[in-house]
């Protein structure tokens, strides 16, 4: 029942997100392509609901001759492929709201394990013994909120699985608002090589 109602909740939020965010959709558009040349929004391949592959949609931050499916805390000078527009977007997370699309086409919820890439075997094979890959993957989650790109695998595997045996408004809401001092803080970004296993 209650994925039924947060399905609702995705629709509603996304739509009303996309109407206010419209705005700030234009400017970030604006400055993306003054500062260089290329697409304003990057896709990437990521693993969705039940392993099936879906494109992500974020707004691009990176160099077009950057490295196309490695994680960003995993290069070793990550600095080099960043625009400057990137930069500031990175750190505000806001180069994660062209996703509210994904939420509302249904590829995504609003809450909910942050996607893997295609590639990332490890993670995908983690998350399959906690049974985390068949809920809709999420803009935010419980393991953005308890570490982000500082925790390893296996951890971040074991907080997603924590998040699917609790799965409910009560923690949904609390991702949310979590997510969004996190946010403010830039708690858990890490742009170069993150914590080993």
């Amino acid at each position: 029942m209650y994925m039924k109602f947060k399905r609702l909740i995705d629709i509603v939020l996304s739509l009303f997100g996309l109407i206010i965010f419209s705005p700030v959709f234009l400017i970030l558009i604006i400055a993306i392509k003054f500062e260089s040349q290329g697409p304003v929004l990057f896709k990437q391949k990521r693993i969705g609901i039940h392993k099936k592959h879906f494109f992500i949609l974020k707004f691009r931050t990176m160099r077009l001759n950057s490295p196309q499916d490695t994680p960003t805390h995993l290069l070793d000078n990550p600095e080099q492929y960043i625009t400057k527009i990137g930069k500031f977007l990175r750190k505000t997370s806001l180069d994660e709201l062209p996703q509210i699309w994904n939420i509302f086409i249904g590829e995504m919820s609003i809450v909910g394990p942050r996607p893997a890439l295609w590639n990332q075997y490890d993670l995908i094979e983690e998350r399959d013994k906690y049974r985390a890959n068949d809920v809709k993957p999420g803009l935010t989650g419980w393991a953005q909120i308890n570490g982000r790109d500082e925790i390893t695998i296996e951890d971040k595997a074991k907080l997603d699985g924590e998040y699917v045996h609790q799965i409910g408004f009560g923690i949904d809401v609390k991702c949310f608002f979590k997510t969004i001092i996190s946010v403010v803080k830039s708690d858990g970004i890490k742009e170069g090589k993150t914590v080993s296993k």
